[in-house]
């Protein structure tokens, strides 16, 4: 498992995050609640980690919903507030 997606995990399992407004917008055009994206990170797999993403260091993860449907969340470390955000959420199997 990767180290920023370990960072991310815990910040997020510690109330350390914020939610972007992209990503609000996503939830609530796709019908996601944002507590589903929280508790899915923990079983979560990591498909990409990127130190070098500009603006901030990012995960994709794959995340599967209460109801078995799989999401893709996209998480970035805001490191000077010491806060994960999240940035995205899609569906994989939807246009």
């Amino acid at each position: 498992m990767g180290q920023l997606f370990e960072t991310i995990r815990q910040l997020v399992a510690e109330d350390k995050y914020v939610v972007g407004k992209h990503a609000s917008e996503r939830l609530e055009q796709r019908g996601i609640m944002e507590w589903q994206v929280i508790v899915g990170l923990e079983g979560g797999e990591l498909m990409n980690e990127d130190w070098e993403a500009q603006p901030n260091p990012k995960v994709e993860v794959r995340e599967a919903l209460l109801d078995g449907t799989e999401i893709k969340t996209v998480w970035s470390l805001l490191s000077h507030s010491g806060v994960a955000k999240l940035v995205t959420v899609h569906f994989f199997d939807r246009g």
